[in-house]
């Protein structure tokens, strides 16, 4: 039962991060309660404003794959499961930090709540070694 609800918590974790590409393909009207505001502390002196999207777009899938992956090496019973969810989510916790926009207003909306699950999955991972499925 353990190894059902943590797959599938893995699952909707990495799941959540499409939120994120919606926002940054334009495929909804932004509004300030949507959270990400499509710009980044770091990336957006740097790039336009249609490369901070494209780029957000590629890493925020390429982790919503890593959870997915991670989630059914889970439920698969494989022993890799472990390395891909913790690489994941120590991918998704820099990415959410790379593409903060810098501004503290709305900032669960922005990925807090998301960089601090990574936080303990990581450690739980590999400070606890848990869990043992």
């Amino acid at each position: 039962m353990l190894r059902f609800l943590y797959g599938i918590f893995v699952l909707l974790h990495g799941l959540v991060h499409l939120w994120y590409v919606t926002l940054s393909q334009g495929w909804v009207a932004f509004q300030p309660e949507m959270g990400w505001t499509g710009e980044s502390w770091l990336f957006s002196p740097l790039l336009s404003d249609g490369a901070v999207r494209g780029l957000a777009t590629v890493l925020y899938s390429l982790a919503t794959l890593g959870f997915v992956v991670g989630g059914i090496g889970v439920f698969a019973r494989q022993d890799w499961w472990r390395p891909v969810i913790i690489g994941s989510a120590a991918f998704s916790a820099v990415i959410i930090a790379l593409f903060w926009d810098g501004g503290l207003q709305r900032i669960v909306e922005k990925g807090l709540l998301g960089f601090l699950i990574n936080a303990v999955l990581l450690i739980a991972l590999l400070v606890f070694d848990w869990p043992s499925l």
